[in-house]
């Protein structure tokens, strides 16, 4: 019984020194996982950050150019308005046309004007 009783201290010693191993093996190993997880983390989140901020600017930067160059259109529409009188009847003209060709226009009403302004004495003549 003695050697037995030998046999199983020195496997309970060899199991006990093994986990004792594996225990000082995580203690060492975890505390520099855990930093490098969290760095790695934290780069990912700035990269991200990153990211979405050149998204911001690119947007921002298309909306500017958007605003100048619509400005643009509407300075070029008002000089050709004043110089060509017969621009807005063009345009009135055409946006009719496109109004029938879909047909949104359901009735047409024919006001009378004189210099644009509607005649309201038209049908009270005697």
């Amino acid at each position: 019984m003695d050697s037995e009783m030998k046999t199983m201290l020195k496997v309970t010693a060899g199991v006990a020194i093994a986990i004792a191993g594996i225990i000082a093996i995580i203690m060492a190993v975890v505390p520099p996982y855990r930093a490098w997880s969290m760095e790695m983390t934290g780069e990912g989140q700035l990269r991200q950050a990153n990211l979405e901020r050149q998204a911001l600017v690119a947007q921002a930067t298309a909306e500017r150019d958007s605003a100048e160059l619509r400005a643009e259109a509407i300075e070029i529409i008002g000089e050709a308005a004043q110089q060509y009188p017969e621009y807005r009847q063009q345009e009135f003209i055409g946006a009719f046309a496109k109004c029938l060709e879909t047909g949104c226009a359901s009735q047409i009403i024919y006001v009378p004007t004189e210099a644009n302004i509607p005649i309201t004495e038209a049908g009270k003549r005697r």
